[in-house]
Parts: C-alpha cells; sequence; structure tokens
C-alpha cells in the first residue's frame, strides 16, 4: 500500500520535492524486487536445497543398512526426562539389550531403542547401522528432504522481503533526516524575522 502512495507522489504537482521522488522511486523499486526478485530468491533456494538433500538422501541410503535385532532382554527404563518433547517421542520406543550382526559379518550387541511395545527375548525388531555395525539413525526419506527443501525456500523468500523492506525503511529515514535538516536551516533562516512588517521586501 505504501509502495501506491509512493508512486502517487509521481503526479504532477508544484509542491513535490526531491525527497517526493526519491521515496517514490524507493517504493517502486521495493515493490519490483518483491514482486519479481523474491519469488526467484526462494524458487533458487529451494531447488538449491533439494539437490544438496536428496544428494545426502542417496549417500545415507549407502552408508546406512537395514538390520533385524534380536531382543535378548529388556533394560532398565531410563530417569524420568522432565522434557516433555523428548520423553513423548520415547515413550513410543522400548530400551532393549539386543544383538545384531553387522553388513561386515561382526556380531554386536548392546543397549539399543527397538519399536516393540511389549519386547520379550527373542522377539526380532528392525535397526539400522552403519557398515561396521554401529547404530545410527534412519535414512533421511525424499519426500522429507523436500519438505526440508520447501520450508528452506520459503524462509529465504521471506529473509529476502524483509531485508528488501529493511533496505527500503533505512533509506528512507536518512531521506527523511535530510529534509527536516533542510527545513530546520530553513526555518533557522526565516524564523528570526517571521511576523514582522516589510520582512522580505
Amino acid at each position: 500500500m505504501r509502495a501506491i502512495v509512493g508512486l502517487w507522489r509521481w503526479r504532477h504537482n508544484p509542491l513535490r520535492r526531491r525527497t517526493d521522488l526519491v521515496e517514490a522511486w524507493l517504493a517502486l523499486a521495493a515493490l519490483v524486487l518483491i514482486v519479481v526478485a523474491v519469488p526467484v530468491v526462494g524458487a533458487l533456494t529451494t531447488s538449491l536445497s533439494r539437490d544438496a538433500l536428496l544428494t545426502s538422501v542417496r549417500q545415507q541410503r549407502e552408508e546406512r543398512h537395514a538390520i533385524t535385532g534380536t531382543v535378548l532382554r529388556k533394560a532398565d527404563s531410563p530417569p524420568l526426562d522432565p522434557d516433555p518433547e523428548t520423553s513423548s517421542a520415547r515413550d513410543a520406543h522400548s530400551r532393549v539389550h539386543a544383538r545384531w550382526t553387522a553388513p561386515n559379518g561382526a556380531l554386536r550387541s548392546g543397549v539399543v531403542l527397538s519399536d516393540l511395545k511389549s519386547p520379550s527375548p527373542g522377539d526380532h525388531f528392525r535397526l539400522w547401522t552403519d557398515e561396521e555395525g554401529r547404530v545410527v539413525g534412519r535414512p533421511l526419506d525424499s519426500a522429507t528432504a523436500t519438505t526440508h527443501a520447501v520450508i528452506a525456500g520459503f524462509g529465504a523468500a521471506t529473509m529476502s522481503v524483509a531485508l528488501v523492506e529493511g533496505a527500503r525503511r533505512f533509506v528512507l529515514w536518512r531521506v527523511m533526516r535530510g529534509r527536516y535538516a533542510r527545513l530546520d536551516q530553513a526555518w533557522a533562516k526565516a524564523g528570526p524575522d517571521w511576523g514582522r512588517t516589510g520582512t522580505g521586501s
């Protein structure tokens, strides 16, 4: 809306100051950048982020392996977690002592999280490991990577709008300071004679 008001100041007006024209050009430049450049920044960021994340997805799929673990016994519950976010995520899993065979053939065992609700010795469950059998997180999937890329693009576009508007306001603030400084100077010259008969004639 301010851009439209700024553009309106371009109309022919004998009272228009040079700073009004600067303000109008500033409004037009900001409007063009927001309409044209910001979507390009968002799309480019989304594309680059998606490419990088999909490369990471492919790499994780090569390095991480889904294997079957066997429950030896249920592990003791961890101490109470005061953070409701982490504790709720952990409540959906059971801690168990398990053994598994690594992709390189090594036998491994340890305490891991399983998705079994009531684990019993001998139960099988899936876990992810690296080549040596160390437990790792589940690899990122393509849909999640795309979602993260879109969020990154939206964030970049939002930051670009904020940057353009912030730059416009800063330049406008400088222009206004100059305008008020010139007004103070003009008033300092005219002020002492203000209201006197015959001044300026």
